[in-house]
This record gives C-alpha cells, structure tokens and sequence, in this order.
C-alpha cells in the first residue's frame, strides 16, 4: 500500500520549457498528522533514556545504549506527525543525529555559554567521539531492519 503523500501532479512530459512556462515536475510531501503507534513508542523511549541517564553509571549502557536509543527515539517522533517514507526519515535522523554529535567536536555548549546548564550537556553532550557515530550508524540500522521487516510480513507478496 503506497504511504499517503501530498502530491503536487505535474507531468514530466510537460518539462521542456515553453514560452512564458516554467517546466513542471512532480513532487512529493509528507502526509502530516497524528500515528500513536510510533508516538507511543517514542514515549516509552523517551523515559528509557531519561532512566538511563539518571540511574545508569557504567561504561557500556549509558554511553553508547543511550546514543543508540536516541536515534531510534527521533526517527519515532519524526513518524509520529510525519507519515514520511521510511529511509528518508532514517537518512534524516542519521544526519542530524551527526550534526549534533560534529557541534561537540566544536565545543557548541561552551561557545553557546550554556556549559553551567546540566539540561544542554545532556541534550548537546560535550564532547566528540567517533564511536558515537558508529553506534547512531548502529541504531539507524535497526530501525531499517524493523521497518522492512514489519512491511515485508505485512505485504508478503510483494
């Protein structure tokens, strides 16, 4: 079943440019509203990470189950108002997940003077490492398995 998008129709035939016409091309939208299956999900997430930050200390959880869980928390709020194709959304959480992690090789929490604030060191972190990437890398792949996975049992024939 084709993932409902807004559709702004023009024909590729239509593309070469006529007198006082621009060319016309096809594109596509996410369909914004509510999916409370991947809210919920994002929610339970959400307080996973929050537990793993206040009542976590070791060397393997906290540091990279954490960073692991975020990636999969984003794309869920992502697709919790947005019913966007599934490896655009990923490719897009990846990507700002390694922006944000690229600010801390940058220090952006002491540039911004927000160091004195334990919420942006939590949200921002501070400071870069490249197994932090490899571990968002990590949790993007799993929400493509799990999303392939749920379409190929749900659409068995295709």
């Amino acid at each position: 079943m084709p993932l409902p998008l807004f559709k702004a129709k023009v024909s590729f035939e239509e593309c070469r440019y006529q007198a006082g016409k621009p060319p016309s091309y096809t594109i596509y939208l996410p369909m914004p509203g509510f999916y409370p299956k991947y809210f919920v999900i994002a929610i339970l997430l959400l307080l996973t990470e929050i537990a793993i930050g206040l009542f976590v200390h070791d060397a393997i959880l906290r540091p990279y189950g954490g960073d692991f869980l975020v990636v999969i928390l984003l794309y869920c709020l992502v697709k919790s108002f947005l019913n966007s194709p599934v490896v655009a959304t990923a490719i897009g959480v990846l990507l700002f997940s390694y922006i944000v992690e690229t600010l801390q090789y940058f220090h952006i929490v002491r540039m911004l003077g927000l160091e004195k604030y334990a919420l942006a060191r939590v949200i921002f972190g501070t400071s870069f490492a490249w197994t932090d990437i490899t571990v968002y890398t990590l949790g993007a792949g799993l929400v493509l398995l799990v999303e392939f996975r749920r379409k190929l049992i749900a659409e068995p024939d295709k």
